[in-house]
């Protein structure tokens, strides 16, 4: 199932954001706890301390150790960054970066931002939270995305426990200075283990500007199924063979 949608403002999205959490069983789990079946974590980088936020990298493992929510990240480009706030002193989204950024990427949930560094793509690989070296998978993952400007350059994708792609999906543009939402839920028992996040087509730096073929897109917040622990093969090697025997005894009373 998907949920699409964008907007000038946050309130042209906030429907759609809300009905995908409905999807992902309406009850935001926070931060630890657990292990829960249903509901969904969520990231919104406004807890992020400044000391993790611009002008500093935030770490990969953030939200995956120091506050535990199941979601790790990786990128081919040089790092991770969160937007400052005003009281930090540090120029407001990314305008650190360069002082057009400040005035060009809207927020949906005020006021901190978030960007990949040197690469506008981004992994996320999913762990159980409070058990950061338990791998895991979620039934589906949603992104706020700013500044979508052009139709082909921002995309999600999402992977499966082996590695093979589920679904590849194109976040819709938005009016210039806008939101975009794209989220992807699935009820069939697909096994979400990673997700790839392109933002736009050019990373944020400095002289780097947008307009014109250079879409320079930013993220907000990130909505996604509750990670559960990806079985152990012998589990499966388990589930297979007792699916197996009750298909045969299945045969065999339809025989008799």
């Amino acid at each position: 199932m998907l949920r699409y949608g964008a907007g000038s403002n946050p309130a042209d999205i906030q429907g759609m954001v809300d009905l995908f959490r409905t999807d992902l069983g309406g009850v935001n789990n926070g931060v630890g706890g657990g292990p829960f079946t249903t509901g969904f974590r969520a990231i919104d980088w406004d807890g992020v301390p400044d000391a993790s936020a611009a002008p500093n990298d935030l770490a990969s493992d953030f939200f995956n150790t120091i506050s535990p929510r199941g979601a790790q990240f990786a990128t081919p480009g040089t790092g991770f960054q969160v937007s400052a706030t005003a009281a930090s002193g540090t120029a407001v989204r990314f305008g650190n970066i360069d002082p057009s950024y400040a005035s060009l990427f809207p927020t949906f949930s005020a006021e901190r931002l978030f960007a990949a560094l040197g690469s506008p793509v981004m992994d996320i690989n999913f762990f159980v939270p409070g058990s950061a070296t338990t791998p895991g998978y979620v039934n589906g993952f949603g992104a706020v995305f700013g500044d979508v400007d052009l139709g082909a350059t921002t995309s999600i994708e999402l992977f499966d426990t082996a590695d093979s792609s589920l679904f590849t999906g194109l976040v819709p543009p938005s009016p210039d200075g806008g939101l975009s939402f794209l989220g992807v839920f699935f009820n069939a028992g697909e096994q979400v283990a990673r997700v790839r996040i392109t933002s736009g087509n050019a990373a944020l730096s400095a002289g780097v500007l947008d307009g014109g073929a250079i879409d320079l897109v930013v993220m907000d917040d990130f909505i996604y199924g509750e990670p559960i622990a990806v079985p152990e093969p012998g589990t499966w090697a388990l589930l297979c063979l007792g699916a197996l025997a009750l298909m045969a005894k299945a045969l065999r009373c339809r025989r008799s």
